[in-house]
């Protein structure tokens, strides 16, 4: 049987062997802590990329700041710790309070663990992210304060405690601009958590970025230098407050910023359905469907024969039926070319060619004395209804700071929260980002009041989708004079997991018999350190053979549905699979994946539990370590493998 590793994935490892596979002459032996370790030799690894003698540093173009190293580092390093379940805080996905049985994910705990914990499992395959981190103002008059907030190192290994209440408790330190480090801090921040990001979107995946002007340009220099900058797609100017607000010299501010990347150009938009204004165009019909009239001409830079004479040309229309033909005929008598309103030679959209592969799509019309000619949009297409891409600045009715407040008010009532996002700006995000017949998985962690798990809802419920979502939020302690922590709520993660609570509800009640199939629902899982012993991570320190067998490496406090998620992590199965629990030959049998996994994390395991559970197939089957009943059941355990299902991977924790 195989050991479990049972911590985050190790990225400077993964590094160093990548490279080592490109330039084995780069890789070297360090001793670190006592151990010998593999290393890069980095001078060795500049002379390789050199076409030239390589000494000493070499200037270029950089962004940098104090402390940059340690936030790769910071990125890169693993951490012993899990994600623990919390069933009683979880709604099934028809909305029973503590089913576990959602495909969304709400995790409690500092960000930059959690991605972490998520890389294994989630590498790659995340289709869209949303944040709205902290804007870095300075100002600290939040429920949930918008400035940066220093942790005191990782969430993890900071030994967070706990009040009498449960609750854990931070010792925060404000970002203030004064602070000689303001943007130093807050790019340490949030640079480190980008970069694990990226490597859980998938390679058509997108991000989007929620900022103000404080910390935009450094921003889109940080998503340049993690993304690429061939990969940035959009600086999306969100019109939020048409009045404007006076919180800024000179310029009453009336829009926030979203910066929009791609992974890589394997990214395919979904678009937008076409507004109510657009759909009123489309009143002409014929046997293909409803359509509208875009003239050929192009208008516009560019727009003269001067510009493009290939794209000058005749065309020729039938004065009976409008029909275009590239020939003139006897049918086809009356011709049409592409002049301005002032006299002046214009051109076509299309070349010779678009047309003519195209010309059942063209009518010609008399307007005046000459003839225009104009191109048949259809409403629906071989892909279906036709759909348009959204502007670079965003704006509605819908989308303002105002709406969006009403919108949470009225959700939460007496739960305030400063600066809610508006559902239906993350809603049309969401539409436009992902394809609804697939099951997108959408990440958010600064998730807040968990408006985007909101907006995944209502996604999925205006289109049919079926996308997931995973919400990150660290447990940040409310201010004690609220209204929120007044009604009970203690941190920021129940005043998330309550409007998912109640949105879901909400849309259920609304939507009634066409709710059914969507998942309303979230299984709630918190951050804490790994469910094994320091024994487990550090074997060596037991000499004897056999004796770390009789150690117990979990810790009293841990349950099996603990120890469950951990496996899941360890093995990169996914946290929304169904998890079943069996009874098999007396022991309780977690079923997950429809069999996929098997674990039984019960003492005493006898031959007869081991031969029904390698009788079953599983891909995967885990146990606790030393559970076997006796030697004997010890000694038989991978015969009975080996004889019911060879292929099956055995590991132990």
């Amino acid at each position: 049987m195989e050991r479990m590793k049972m911590h985050s994935r190790d990225n400077v490892a993964q590094n160093i062997e990548a490279v080592g596979r490109l330039f084995p002459n780069a890789l070297t032996e360090v001793m670190r802590d006592g151990k010998l370790v593999q290393a890069i030799d980095f001078d060795m690894l500049r002379q390789e990329l050199a076409r030239e003698i390589v000494e000493g540093r070499e200037e270029r173009y950089a962004f940098t700041w104090p402390d940059k190293r340690q936030a790769i580092l910071a990125a890169n390093a693993p951490i012993n710790a899990t994600l623990r379940p919390v069933v009683e805080d979880s709604v099934g996905r028809d909305g029973t309070e503590g089913a576990f049985d959602s495909e969304n994910l709400y995790i409690e705990g500092d960000n930059l663990d959690v991605l972490k914990l998520l890389q294994e499992t989630y590498l790659g395959k995340v289709k869209m992210i949303y944040i709205d981190p902290p804007y870095n103002t300075g100002n600290d008059a939040f429920v949930y304060d918008d400035d940066f907030a220093m942790e005191g190192g990782d969430f993890v290994s900071a030994n967070v405690p706990y009040d009498e209440h449960g609750n854990m408790v931070y010792d925060f330190k404000k970002n203030l601009d004064s602070n000689g480090r303001f943007h130093t801090d807050w790019l340490n921040m949030i640079y480190s958590r980008l970069k694990v990001a990226k490597s859980l979107l998938a390679d058509d995946g997108v991000i989007f970025i929620s900022i103000d002007d404080n910390e935009v340009h450094n921003l889109r220099k940080v998503c340049d230098e993690i993304f690429g900058e061939g990969n940035f797609v959009a600086d999306l100017s969100v019109v939020n407050n048409l009045k404007g607000r006076n919180d800024k010299k000179y310029i009453a501010r009336a829009n926030d910023r979203i910066l929009m990347y791609v992974k890589s150009q394997d990214y395919a938009e979904n678009g937008l359905p076409l507004s109510e204004d657009i759909l009123r165009e489309y009143k002409e019909k014929d046997d293909k469907g409803q359509y509208r009239l875009i003239e050929l001409r192009k208008r516009g830079g560019q727009d003269t024969r001067a510009d493009r004479p290939n794209m000058y040309y005749p065309l020729y229309v039938d004065s009976v039926t409008g029909a275009v033909s590239m020939e003139e005929s006897d049918v086809f008598s009356c011709k049409a070319l592409p002049i301005k309103s002032n006299g002046v030679d214009g051109r076509w959209r299309w070349g010779r060619e678009t047309a003519k592969k195209n010309i059942d799509h063209l009518f010609g019309r008399l307007v005046g004395n000459k003839y225009n000619i104009y191109e048949k949009d259809y409403l629906e297409g071989e892909d279906g209804a036709r759909r348009i891409r959204p502007k670079s600045v965003l704006w509605g009715a819908s989308y303002s700071t105002d709406v969006a407040t009403k919108e949470y008010r009225t959700l939460m009532e007496e739960i305030d929260f400063t600066n809610p996002k508006p559902v239906s700006l993350l809603s049309d995000i969401i539409i436009y980002a992902t394809n609804p017949n697939e099951d997108s998985i959408i990440l958010d962690f600064f998730s807040g009041s968990a408006t985007t798990a909101h907006a995944v809802f209502l996604s999925n419920f205006t289109d049919g989708g079926h996308r997931r979502f995973i919400m990150v939020q660290l447990p940040e302690v409310t201010d004690e004079k609220s209204e929120a922590a007044k009604a009970g709520y203690a941190n920021i993660c129940e005043i998330g997991k309550e409007r998912i609570r109640r949105a879901g509800a909400k849309i259920a009640a609304e939507a009634g018999e066409k709710a059914t199939g969507i998942d309303l629902g979230f299984r709630c899982l918190r951050l804490d350190t790994s469910n094994m012993t320091d024994v487990y991570y550090a074997p060596d320190a037991v000499t004897q053979d056999g004796l770390f067998a009789q150690v117990d490496n979990v810790k009293a406090d841990r349950t099996p549905e603990d120890l469950l998620v951990q496996t899941m992590l360890d093995l990169g199965i996914l946290l929304s699979e169904p998890i079943a629990v069996e009874e098999i030959a007396g022991k309780r049998v977690f079923n997950v994946a429809d069999g996929f996994l098997l674990a039984c994390f019960d003492r005493a395991v006898t031959d007869e539990a081991v031969t029904a559970i390698a009788k079953r197939k599983p891909y995967y089957a885990v146990f606790r370590d030393a559970s076997m009943a006796d030697d004997s059941a010890l000694t038989n355990f991978d015969q009975l493998f080996a004889a019911y299902s060879p292929s099956t991977v055995r590991k132990v924790l």
